[in-house]
């Protein structure tokens, strides 16, 4: 009983909620640029310095599954693929920026 207790605390606390969601390679930055901007995959390779293209993807399609970042396809030419934060990583730019302006 008192694990869940515990666990029911860490998913309340927005903080921990958020690092635990940005944990892995290049998230906290991909979500710092999300919320600047809509983005595109060969974008992020050129703004995040030492990225690589699976790296990039794997942190990509993990938010995806998250909830934080939303995929869209833009069918005009040329075919284009743009990531947009969602509602639910709206929630957690105050959150973000606390954590960012401690640093």
């Amino acid at each position: 009983m008192a694990a869940n207790q515990s666990q029911e605390k860490t998913e309340t606390c927005p903080a921990q909620a958020l690092l635990k969601l940005l944990s892995g390679k290049w998230k906290a930055e991909i979500f710092k640029l999300a919320v600047e901007a809509p983005l595109r995959f060969n974008s992020l390779l050129r703004q995040i310095p030492g990225s690589n293209k699976q790296s990039l993807a794997v942190a990509l399609r993990e938010m995806e599954e998250e909830g934080l970042l939303e995929k869209i396809v833009i069918k005009e030419k040329p075919l284009h693929i743009e990531y947009y934060i969602t509602e639910k990583g709206k929630l957690f730019i105050p959150v973000f920026q606390q954590l960012e302006s401690l640093s």
